[in-house]
């Protein structure tokens, strides 16, 4: 596959997973604000932040060094029995991390109490089965994702989204004493749908008209099971190897990504009340995060894996291949920043009537509109951070990778001990801004990395953080003129000066959005042909 191709595919991959996460946040966020009638603070915090988290970490640590080394490698050279052999090591490692989870979760944490949320030891059992079912697709995901079936994740994850919602929905109506029963019984549905819809796309597709044509490397489905090759090692070492490095960095990255619940869920810094405020609040600030800039990194990895030699020399390199690498990098970086920038403008003013009108005065009194406020610079940076250490990691050789290790380390120190210290300062709040601290030291190293990347060519991917004068100047002038709309307009009144403060913002947001299509020419033409295919299509 060309770079041009690898280019539309990881293009196209990038807007399915948008339109796809687009869905499922929306889906979530209607949901939670649904549930919110019929169940206590207190069990989502349960559930939103302790046994989420035992899924998300067991999952995590299972597969995701997996996931960012078999899909970097030898690109069409590389040996794909040696591959699924390796894949399916993810299934007996999550056995071993959910059996020490488990006992951690069951002994070692704080139980809640059994008279207000019952059913929690048969909880944390379910959701560790859920995830070890999630894990049983982990080959096919991967051969998917290395061959660009776009399609597949969307119809996939779009299916056992939707079962797991209306389970939740039937459920909380029908029956809300079960409580956990509940959100187990949904998230096993989620991970059984996923899985099911992996095995019944590929029974379909091997051997097809289609798979000959995309030149797919297997053909029946006792193919993706684990089995040795004659006068072939059963795994390749220096794959093995590389896995190894990013398994050590996933579990440091893991404790960054997901440290604040750790913070919460160890050191018992907030009630479980506190932590579902905080979680509904940090799930609608990340939305943005999670819908869109994260499926473009997931994408867009895939693109600079291929296109880029792990490792290698830019001087060494095919220079049209760098020469497109380093635009795409450039144009993705000033597409999230100009995101991240609006948000932050735009995210002051109306953090208020966003959480009155989601979840009524449970969500906006107290620190929920503080949290949310906070939430909107810490989206900027993770916008930058998203897309710079996607390049990063598809650039770095496997001695980097493990030096970059030691880095995480530290991270990782600093901020639980920031978080602990921070939180006891200002409350929830603390988390956002130990994690803005964070966020922010990794995006220097970043930045540095690319920068020494590069300085031996004629390419400067990082002008793309320089915004255009004149829309700097809009987004000010706009943050301004909405902040004096909240004080007069919202939100203590009625609807009528409400729609007056969101019209306002309206008509501000489409100033900008204007300034910008003006200013960034380049910008436009990128999401044009690359981020909007079918409307590129449409064009030619």
């Amino acid at each position: 596959m060309g770079s041009e191709d690898v280019l539309k595919s990881a293009s196209a991959l990038a807007s399915y997973n948008v339109l796809l996460q687009v869905m499922f946040r929306l889906l979530t966020f209607f949901l939670n604000a649904f549930t919110l009638r019929f169940v206590s603070k207190e069990l989502i915090g349960v559930v939103n932040v302790r046994l989420m988290l035992l899924y998300s970490t067991l999952v995590f640590l299972s597969r995701e060094a997996f996931r960012r080394a078999c899909l970097s490698g030898e690109g069409a050279g590389r040996n794909w029995r040696q591959v699924i052999n390796l894949l399916w090591f993810t299934l007996p490692l999550g056995c071993l991390w959910g059996a020490l989870l488990v006992c951690v979760w069951l002994w070692l944490l704080q139980a809640p109490d059994s008279q207000t949320i019952p059913h929690y030891g048969p909880a944390v059992g379910i959701f560790c089965m859920a995830a070890l079912t999630e894990l049983l697709a982990e080959p096919l995901w991967v051969l998917a994702h290395a061959h660009m079936l776009v399609r597949l994740k969307v119809i996939a994850e779009s299916l056992a989204m939707i079962a797991k919602c209306l389970v939740t929905v039937v459920m909380v109506v029908a029956a809300p004493e079960w409580g956990l029963y509940i959100f187990s019984a949904a998230q096993c549905v989620y991970a059984g749908f996923l899985s099911l819809c992996y095995v019944v796309y590929f029974l379909h597709f091997l051997g097809s008209e289609e798979a000959e044509t995309k030149s797919f490397p297997l053909r029946h489905i006792s193919e993706l099971l684990p089995t040795s090759i004659n006068g072939q090692p059963l795994l390749n070492w220096k794959l093995a190897t590389l896995t190894w490095s990013f398994f050590k960095q996933s579990f440091l990255k893991q404790i960054l990504t997901e440290g604040e619940r750790y913070v919460m869920t160890f050191l018992n810094v907030l009630n479980f009340g506190d932590q579902g405020v905080y979680d509904i609040v940090n799930n609608l600030g990340s939305m943005v995060a999670r819908f869109l800039f994260l499926p473009i990194e997931e994408s867009f990895y895939v693109f600079f894996a291929k296109v880029l030699e792990r490792g290698r020399d830019v001087r060494k390199q095919k220079q049209d291949e760098v020469s497109m690498a380093a635009n795409v990098l450039e144009c993705l970086l000033k597409l999230v920043l100009l995101i991240g920038l609006i948000i932050t403008a735009f995210g002051y003013s109306y953090s208020h009537l966003a959480l009155d009108m989601y979840g009524g005065e449970l969500l906006s009194s107290g620190s929920g509109p503080s949290l949310l406020r906070c939430y909107s610079f810490y989206v900027l940076l993770l916008a930058i951070n998203g897309i710079t250490e996607c390049f990063v990691f598809a650039a770095m050789s496997k001695e980097e990778v493990d030096r970059y290790n030691l880095v995480m380390l530290g991270l990782s120190a600093s901020f639980l001990m920031l978080s602990y210290w921070l939180t006891g300062l200002f409350g929830a709040v603390g988390f956002i801004l130990a994690n803005c601290s964070n966020m922010a030291l990794r995006i220097i190293h970043s930045l540095i990395y690319i920068h020494h990347y590069f300085q031996h060519s004629d390419y400067t991917p990082l002008s793309g953080l320089r915004p255009h004068p004149a829309l700097v100047i809009a987004l000010i002038i706009s943050a301004v003129i909405t902040v004096l709309s909240e004080h007069m307009l919202c939100c203590d009144g009625g609807w009528v000066l409400r729609l007056g403060h969101i019209s306002v913002g309206a008509v501000c947001l489409l100033v900008v959005i204007t300034v910008a299509f003006l200013t960034e020419r380049r910008l436009v033409q990128f999401i044009r042909t690359q981020l909007l295919p079918k409307y590129s299509k449409k064009r030619t």
